[in-house]
């Protein structure tokens, strides 16, 4: 009895574990894989650059990428090494190019690599899934045929070839890299994902506060274009670009004028509703008043006013009457006055 009572219990402890580790691991699940920005001008060409040397075991490689700034545009964030989570993938964020704007869909952690718009990265990342490594158990092993490993260093490696273009686009969509997902991409876009790791978005704020690596400043070749460790912009494990991958065109509009109608946000969309129940709230209160029982109450008060203000005229009148009845002179006063008119006279006719 003793023994069936201990099994139930570490069945159960077995049971609620399970259920955290799942619910630690789903609770970011999707993040990030939305449109998160849109501007009217496109990204630059990705530039030429070499992949610094892989710091140890359990790094992963995440490519380089134009991102955006409202204040001074895109911008280049170096690629790097993180220690990725074990047993996940990375798949790139893209820029795809839609309805007259570039929008940004954001990268994710996920147990297979799905769409990233077919742009070329670099590193194991061609265009279509990813052939940099590979998990085996709890260790990943590097792909040496694209991957800067050293094996003194990195024990846990195999070498396959990986077909390599020279393409540099830097966006999906008409004009660009004009690819779609294929069925293995979608299966694997319905899977759990996780959002970037706190050291990839520090890396991204990082690059956004260092003016040379924006593109108004690199023209699409910047100094700093890949790194050791996220956010270590100086030492040893930093590489420039060896070239921009095109010719760099500067933009024929501002930053701001680039964010343009199709970045409103979530205020902006609901302008149009707040300003249409205005609208109705209006005609509610004149249909209101266009009621005749309405109309009546309304017409009460001013008949009132109007009762009130004829009786302060009466008043009025009757006040201005008596006054002026009150300032008519007595007979005494008349006579008074003829007096002293004839005095007046009489004294006139001495002097003359």
């Amino acid at each position: 009895m003793k023994r069936s009572v201990r099994r139930l219990g570490v069945g159960v402890l077995g049971v609620l574990m399970l259920t955290v580790s799942v619910l630690s691991f789903s609770a970011p699940a999707a993040a990030q894989i939305g449109i998160g920005i849109s501007v009217r001008i496109g990204p630059p060409a990705l530039p030429v650059y070499a992949q610094p040397l892989c710091p140890g075991p359990g790094y992963l490689w995440t490519p380089g990428y134009w991102a955006w700034n409202d204040g001074g545009g895109y911008y280049w964030v170096p690629g790097t090494w993180v220690v990725g989570p074990v047993g996940m993938l990375w798949t790139p964020g893209y820029w795809g190019f839609a309805g007259g704007f570039y929008g940004w869909h954001g990268g994710y952690w996920g147990p297979h690599v799905g769409f990233y718009g077919g742009i070329n990265y670099g590193f194991g990342y061609g265009g279509v899934g990813f052939g940099g490594g590979e998990w085996r158990g709890g260790a990943f092993f590097y792909n040496r045929s694209v991957m800067n490993v050293d094996v003194h260093n990195v024990t846990n490696v195999y070498n396959r070839t990986v077909v390599v273009n020279n393409m540099h686009t830097s966006f999906n969509g008409p004009g660009g890299i004009e690819a779609r997902p294929t069925a293995e991409e979608e299966r694997y876009s319905h899977e759990q994902h996780t959002a970037p790791l706190a050291s990839q978005t520090e890396h991204e704020h990082a690059a956004s506060q260092n003016k040379q690596l924006f593109a108004s400043e690199n023209h699409g070749r910047p100094a700093i274009a890949a790194t050791g460790r996220p956010g270590e912009f100086s030492g040893h494990g930093v590489t420039g670009a060896k070239a921009a991958g095109a010719a760099y065109r500067e933009p024929k509009m501002s930053p701001q004028e680039a964010r343009g109608e199709g970045n409103r946000g979530e205020a902006g969309k609901n302008e149009p509703a707040r300003s249409e129940g205005a609208r109705n709230s209006e005609r509610s209160n004149e249909r209101q008043a266009a009621r005749p029982e309405n109309r009546e109450a309304q017409s009460k008060p001013a008949r009132n006013n109007e009762a009130r203000n004829n009786q302060n005229n009466e008043a009025g009148n009757r006040g201005q009457k008596a006054a002026h009845e009150n300032s008519k002179p007595s007979k005494q006063e008349k006579q008074s006055q003829k007096k002293a008119q004839k005095q007046a006279k009489s004294e006139e006719k001495r002097n003359r």
